[in-house]
């Protein structure tokens, strides 16, 4: 059947799972010890961003290669983390580890695996058609000492490579955790194919489809066996040549052709990689002679998965089609155990990659993990029930949903304040309005706040006040959301504040010792431009200045002089740029007596204090 959908995804097997790749992102979907499928999702830089060596022919090949290893590598030992589970009671030996050298049983047992799985393969693939090719070249003098030894050598090298490669797979049938991963393989190949063939995916239609594919590892290995015999050989008739006439013999011929051939591993995999992509793009019958011995390997390579194998690809390919579709999407971790440090840099970067305060990722981990941000840095090990709860935000978080929204609470001037979509989270330096406000409110004072949101200003003045005067406060929001909000941070703080609904001073009667005021003052073509969590989270009421951002202070001065006793003081929090110019309108308009700025550590003017 002629493919209707050709696409970039491809993919590999992973331990109990399967990993896809696409052009934006990479998925990998595990089926961990309780049976449930969990999903890793990372962003990877496209293509088009890359340098334009990179995407030339032959070039991106090795680009290629070598991000496909290290992210296969990546997702294979991410997946190991899920699919192998260590007890939630560590033993004594893992606990030693932990607290000695920062590490778990799984993290050293998977480090020697790859270790003994790298030599493996140099000594499988590289030393030992060297070592047979060399015993042979010994025990028959005609061949060895012929006109053509570097290219018999070399063919009979290449061969040896493809006899150990096809026994070391047909070896691989034996074990049955490498059979079902097979299995997956064959999982991850119907999905693709199931999808490239405008199938819907479900698990009847990729149970139908074949488990073989154009674009396979398997294929791309094949192609690398026999390109590697080409090109060895086209390298080691000159270097046999330099062996005679520099008189090189025994075992550094073998020590000079093994490092040789490391270094043209990235030759052979780019000529490889351009041939695969060749015979991928079409599904003529003339090209089938070249891709049959690949589709013979992955007979062997690929098995028939059953359904929850097949459910493992979908969620894998599904999560990575959606992302590269939609760059909105967020990135998703593995829960399970991991180093502290691990844990803080993964988290880091995606939040760096969506444009969030890298700081979030500090909080989340203090907070989650009940330690202060400055203890970060002594490394631990993050247990899977503390990581789920590390990554229930983290994930929250990425959607842009505020990190004290999703808390539910944030700390203002030593207090605690309960915050959700219906108020401002209050920012630090409001904190200097709050300061100014308690210097400048006297003994059985009164104080006016409006615009109160959250309640912060008035509850921490009305806390702090109380230690050392008399003072009554009241609070004004247009809001009854924000009221209830401010009403539950006076109960949480024991601040004695009243509060009314009240459009600035249409609903107050009376006059005040103290008014202060936080007004929204963004202006109002400024608000798209915002971070998306301010943007789309915070209530644009409290955010919308109007045209220059600059309404509600206009509106404040019209009427301050009826609600303000003779020597009080009014304090105004501002946008950066806006000081000088209310000023301006508090003299013009209300007469103030004198003004003065405040500057925030940024030495930006952030607080205007103006006396009547």
């Amino acid at each position: 059947m002629k493919k209707k959908n050709r696409t970039y995804i491809g993919g590999q097997a992973v331990i109990q799972g399967v990993m896809m790749r696409g052009k934006t992102a990479m998925a990998t979907a595990v089926r961990d010890d309780n049976g449930e499928i969990q999903v890793e999702a990372t962003r990877i830089k496209p293509i088009e961003q890359r340098s334009v060596l990179a995407r030339l022919p032959f070039f991106r090949g090795v680009v290629s290669f070598v991000l496909s290893l290290v992210g296969g590598m990546q997702a294979l030992l991410r997946s190991a983390k899920v699919a192998v589970v260590e007890d939630e009671e560590p033993t004594k030996l893992s606990e030693y580890m932990a607290e000695k050298w920062k590490v778990s049983a799984g993290e050293i047992l998977t480090g020697v695996s790859v270790a003994i799985g790298v030599v493996l393969a140099l000594a499988l693939f590289i030393w030992l058609p060297l070592k047979l090719t060399s015993l042979i070249a010994a025990a028959a003098p005609a061949v060895g000492e012929s006109a053509m030894y570097g290219l018999w050598y070399h063919l009979i090298e290449g061969g040896f490579r493809i006899v150990v490669f096809i026994l070391y797979v047909l070896f691989t049938l034996l074990f049955k955790s490498l059979r079902e991963t097979y299995q997956y393989h064959g999982a991850e190949h119907k999905t693709i194919n199931c999808y490239e063939h405008g199938l819907p995916l479900t698990e009847e239609n990729v149970k139908e489809s074949s488990r073989l594919h154009d674009r396979c590892g398997t294929t791309f290995l094949f192609h690398v066996v026999i390109v590697s015999i080409i090109v060895f050989a086209l390298v080691g008739v000159p270097l046999s040549m330099l062996y005679r006439a520099a008189g090189i013999t025994g075992i550094w011929t073998r020590v000079i052709a093994f490092a040789v051939r490391l270094l043209l591993l990235p030759v052979v995999a780019a000529i490889s990689y351009e041939l695969l992509r060749l015979l991928a793009r079409t599904d003529s019958v003339l090209v089938l002679p070249l891709k049959a011995p690949g589709y013979l390997l992955q007979k062997l390579t690929t098995r028939e998965p059953d359904e929850k194998m097949i459910e493992c690809a979908i969620a894998a390919f599904e999560k990575v089609k959606a992302m590269d579709d939609d760059p909105e999407i967020p990135e998703k971790l593995f829960v399970t155990e991991n180093k502290l440090s691990n844990l803080q840099s993964l988290i880091k970067k995606s939040f760096k990659r969506r444009g969030i305060d890298e700081a979030d990722a500090e909080w989340i981990l203090s907070i989650s993990l009940g330690v202060p941000r400055s203890a970060l840095s002594e490394e631990r090990i993050v247990r899977r029930a503390e990581c789920a709860k590390i990554l229930s935000v983290f994930e929250e978080r990425l959607t842009g949903r505020p990190l004290w929204y999703i808390y539910g609470n944030t700390e203002f001037y030593g207090y605690t304040f309960k915050v959700d979509e219906r108020v401002l989270i209050p920012r630090p330096e409001t904190e200097i309005l709050v300061r100014q406000a308690i210097t400048s409110l006297p003994e059985r004072g009164s104080m006016l706040d409006l615009c109160t949101g959250s309640g912060a200003v008035a509850v921490a003045v009305a806390c702090e006040a109380a230690k050392e005067k008399h003072v009554t406060v009241l609070g004004a929001d247009i809001s009854e959301d924000a009221l209830d909000v401010a009403r539950e941070n006076a109960r949480i703080n024991k601040a004695n504040v009243n509060f009314v609904k009240s459009d600035l001073f249409a609903g107050i009667r009376g006059r005040f010792d103290l008014i202060t005021a936080n007004p929204p003052y963004i202006p109002t073509e400024e608000l798209k431009s915002l971070p998306k969590d301010v943007r789309d989270f915070e209530p644009r009421v409290a955010l919308d200045g109007g045209k220059d951002g600059l309404d509600f202070y206009r509106r404040i001065a019209q009427r301050v002089g009826r609600h303000i006793s003779r020597g009080g003081m009014l304090i105004l929090e501002c946008g950066e740029g806006q000081a000088q110019e209310i000023i301006k309108i508090f003299q013009e308009t209300s007469r103030c007596d004198f003004a003065m700025v405040v500057k925030d550590l940024a030495g930006v003017e952030r607080v205007v204090k103006l006396g009547f």
